[in-house]
């Protein structure tokens, strides 16, 4: 069988162990109370369920007695047991299932809260469709675990440890014939179970991965339906998919099978005791409500290591999907805030700095995206970034929010460097407007609101009005709360561009981030929000990373990037009258674009 996809291999362990479970300890200390009465329920009807054979002894001891009353009093006796039974089950389902919830919520919210912190560096590694089933599917199992299969686990022990010791007072002899089959129980649990385990992670494995290519996919329908590709999009989802059924079918061969030797096992074991027992009877050594006790006690043990098998292999499941999950919670990120960081007093002016800064993506360590970049911004100026794809433009602005750190050379904020600052603390500082603006699966408003939550309604459309957003928003069916779809569905580029422009505008930062903000307007929105942009930039510190070189020409210097470094700077007409790639790229975008027309 091909092996499933290991986004990091190094990072995952080999073997799963039901041991691991013990690392969900923390998420029950809450909740320790619950976790007590859920288990007093538990020995209460485990209790129960060991005193019901004494019982039905002695109502067969007294089949043949004259006193009915006796035999009354032991039948309506063992109805309030089963009274009791049926209570403490109810109580102990409604424990068990309520802290299952509980914890596994508490889970998905830690797993998601660390998630959501990781920087893009962690992402480049690991697709977010696999963290995605990993917060759904895997707590799902563990939801299963903790809510069902933890309990009756812990049920049929106490059952198997109590119906062996009263199996002893009932009869020592025939105790002993049934101690006899447990070590040839243990050996398919011990051979068969090692297979299990890792079965039980390729599983998981290969169901992450069907997650993570359905989730691209998806993400992407409208570029794979307008290349066609939807075919091979199905075929491929359907290999990883059929490849986790194949893993699946597997798992569950092997799992029958060790069931199927273990109760063949135990009850051909219990059937030979039941032979000795029945001779037993007959010549007179025991009672037959004896052997009945005994027969109860051992169907009791039988069923308790039938179920224990069982879920076994449930465990070992959740096991593994508990392991996964605490890969992501105690993940490194290289990416951090420092112990003791620094603060800004107040607004930051907005006085930016480069010094030989030196940066490789962690995908491409041997291709430098800057190399020895020195430059500063000071506050209040508004700098373009133009050059060739590739030369180092955007990843400026990576550095800037502290996506990522440089390998060497320090970035500062008003003088502080930024990894000595919070990564919450500088963000603040910033505004960004991405070449590709998200749009959430939210009301207009609520978009625009997404940098400033509290945010009034009248600043939310002074915000929009600056962008030249206000007027296509009214005419939308229900203005600012109208629904625009997952991803913006209901936009077209040039709206989410102008509300992405908004949504900056409202955050009200000291530093403008623009990354080819204007590229996807109408010549006539264009101007309207190069206007608002400009009276942005007069108060706050702006940096334009633009191919349209019409979009920059007002600037108050503009940086030249080729291959990872600043190979010119100045203003719009001086660099052109140095020559060399500014002045041949304003050639090619003004020039050759004129005599096209």
């Amino acid at each position: 069988m091909a092996q499933p996809p290991q986004t990091n291999p190094d990072d995952r362990p080999g073997s799963r162990r039901v041991g691991a479970l013990g690392a969900l300890a923390p998420f029950f200390a809450p909740y320790k109370r619950m976790v007590v009465a859920a288990l007093c329920a538990l020995v209460l009807t485990a209790g129960v369920s060991l005193v019901l054979p004494m019982a039905a002894r002695r109502v067969v001891d007294n089949f043949g007695s004259a006193d009915v009353a006796l035999l009354d009093r032991y039948f309506f006796g063992a109805i309030g047991i089963a009274a009791v039974f049926a209570l403490g089950t109810a109580l102990r389902y409604w424990l068990v299932t309520r802290l299952g919830e509980r914890v596994v919520a508490d889970i998905r919210k830690a797993v998601f809260d660390r998630m959501i912190g990781m920087s893009p560096a962690y992402y480049e590694k690991l697709m977010t469709g696999e963290v995605l089933s990993r917060i759904t599917t895997d707590t799902t199992l563990i939801l299963s675990v903790i809510g069902s299969s933890a309990s009756w686990f812990l049920r049929n022990i106490l059952l198997f440890v109590g119906g062996l010791i009263l199996m002893f007072f009932t009869t020592p002899k025939l105790s002993l014939m049934v101690l006899g089959i447990i070590p040839v129980v243990i050996v398919p649990i011990l051979v068969l179970g090692r297979r299990l385990r890792s079965l039980s992670r390729e599983n998981q494995d290969w169901i992450a991965a069907s997650s993570g290519n359905a989730s691209e996919a998806l993400l992407a329908v409208q570029t794979v339906q307008a290349f066609t590709h939807e075919a091979p999009s199905r075929a491929r989802f359907g290999e990883v998919t059929e490849k986790s059924f194949d893993s699946a079918k597997s798992r569950i061969t092997v799992r029958a099978a060790m069931t199927a030797i273990i109760i063949f096992v135990v009850f051909c074991g219990i059937l030979g005791v039941l032979w000795i027992g029945a001779r037993d009877v007959r010549d007179g050594v025991m009672s037959a409500g004896e052997l009945v006790q005994f027969v109860i006690y051992a169907g009791i043990m039988a069923g308790a290591v039938a179920a224990l098998s069982e879920i076994w292999g449930e465990l070992q499941r959740a096991a593994g999907a508990t392991e996964r999950l605490i890969e992501l919670l105690v993940a490194e990120d290289s990416v951090t805030d420092p112990a003791e960081p620094l603060t800004l007093e107040g607004r930051a002016r907005g006085a930016l700095g480069f010094r030989d800064v030196v940066f490789h993506y962690p995908t491409r360590p041997g291709d430098a995206a800057l190399s020895g970049v020195s430059f500063d911004v000071q506050p209040g100026e508004t700098v373009a970034l133009v050059g060739p794809s590739g030369a180092g433009k955007s990843t400026i602005f990576q550095l800037l929010l502290r996506f990522y750190d440089p390998a060497s050379g320090e970035i500062t904020l008003d003088g502080t460097r930024l990894d000595a600052m919070t990564r919450e603390a500088l963000r603040s500082q910033l505004a960004l407007v991405p070449q590709d603006p998200v749009i959430f699966a939210a009301t207009v408003a609520e978009n625009i609101r997404f940098g400033r939550p509290g945010a009034s309604q009248a600043d939310v459309e002074a915000a929009a009005r600056a962008a030249a957003a206000h007027e296509f928003i009214t005419e939308l069916p229900e203005g600012y709360e109208t629904y625009v779809g997952e991803r913006g569905a209901m936009l077209s580029g040039g709206q989410k561009q102008r509300i992405a422009i908004a949504r900056a505008i409202l955050r009200d930062a000291p530093v403008l981030l623009l990354d080819e903000a204007t590229s996807a307007l109408d010549a006539e929105s264009e101007q309207l929000v190069q206007k608002a942009v400009e009276a942005l930039s007069a108060e706050r510190t702006t940096l334009i990373v633009a191919h349209r070189l019409a979009t920059v020409k007002k600037a108050d210097r503009i940086l030249v990037f080729e291959k990872g470094e600043v190979v010119a700077t100045g203003t719009h007409d001086s660099l052109v009258a140095q020559g060399g790639l500014y002045a041949r790229l304003a050639r090619l975008q003004f020039t050759e674009g004129l005599a096209a027309e």
